[in-house]
């Protein structure tokens, strides 16, 4: 089979890429390398075929679909700081740039389209845990260029028949991470705070929780969702289901590093939520997913990857 991975040379989409390689299959990777890193696929680059373009460039995205099977759209401008502070940017890139991924998609008639979705979508909404069937109510511009991405999809599927899925990302984290943007998940930045002999910052009181999702337990689902019967037209949580608060997280890294942390508590941010937490029944019902890596195995071996990688730096 021949995959185009939007956003294939990113965090996320780096890991899915190795995978698919590991299974054999071609791959096309699109990257505009504006937060993603050819870095990230040193050790597979000879074995795909990567275009550095922007999915606002309608006709790369035409190109990069040719002869694809199934198209996995993770190319986004994350972060909802990000968004508040320059919407029209992260309107661009999200639903314009989705559009552009849609339309190529359906054009070069690939089985199916899956969508790296966000749990922001839900909002602040205080039901614990997230139900794919609750109502969207996003409170950040991301939120909401991230919500219309599902929506457009599903469109597709009603109106050009085009085959759709939506994992709604939850909190990933792990290798490939890149700490060093103020934009950069959570842990990823606590942890090189910790290498740099630095206070980690935290947003609040630190009683906020997640659900902090490995990254290998994401490419599992995202590419159950490209397959799986049933699947086409929905939205799955992709999380574990457990939520787990910064003040916790830190307790966790003080045992893993051997360091006494005292953290910086600094005022929220705007577009920030409280607490997330995944439903995932649906998720294990129609994709047969299950959260292989528990979190804390995956903080362990994400600690690994970063003191291997920045302990010189």
């Amino acid at each position: 089979m021949r995959y185009l991975i939007t956003g294939g040379a990113g965090f996320i989409g780096s890991n899915i890429t190795d995978e698919l390689v590991r299974r054999g299959h071609d791959v096309v990777v699109l990257d505009d390398l504006s937060s993603g890193r050819d870095s990230n696929l040193a050790g597979i680059r000879s074995k795909i075929d990567l275009r550095i373009a922007s999915i606002t460039d309608l006709a790369a995205v035409q190109s990069a679909c040719q002869k694809v099977d199934y198209v996995i759209h993770l190319a986004a401008r994350t972060s909802v700081p990000r968004s508040v502070k320059d919407p029209l940017e992260t309107n661009r890139v999200n639903i314009d740039g989705t559009l552009n991924v849609l339309v190529a998609a359906r054009d070069a008639k690939v089985h199916r389209f899956v969508y790296a979705a966000s749990s922001s979508a839900y909002g602040e909404t205080p039901t614990l845990p997230k139900v794919e069937t609750m109502p969207s109510e996003p409170i950040s511009p991301y939120g909401v260029t991230k919500y219309v991405g599902e929506l457009y999809a599903q469109v597709f599927g009603r109106v050009y028949g085009l085959e759709n899925a939506s994992v709604r990302y939850f909190n990933v984290f792990g290798p490939r991470q890149d700490p060093t943007s103020q934009y950069s998940g959570v842990l990823s930045r606590f942890m090189l705070a910790l290498i740099e002999g630095k206070s980690p910052t935290v947003y609040g009181d630190g009683e906020q929780s997640r659900d902090f999702t490995y990254i290998d337990n994401v490419v599992d689902e995202t590419l159950r969702a490209c397959e799986a019967q049933g699947a086409s037209g929905r939205v799955f949580n992709g999380g574990t289901g457990v939520r787990i608060t910064l003040n916790q997280v830190l307790k966790m890294l003080e045992k893993i590093s051997g360091q006494k942390i005292q953290a910086q508590y600094d005022p929220p941010r705007k577009g920030d939520i409280l607490h997330s937490q995944a439903d995932i029944s649906l998720a294990r019902k129609i994709l047969g997913y299950e959260p292989k890596v528990n979190f804390e195995e995956g903080i362990e071996r994400t600690w690994a990857w970063y003191t291997a990688n920045y302990q010189q730096k």
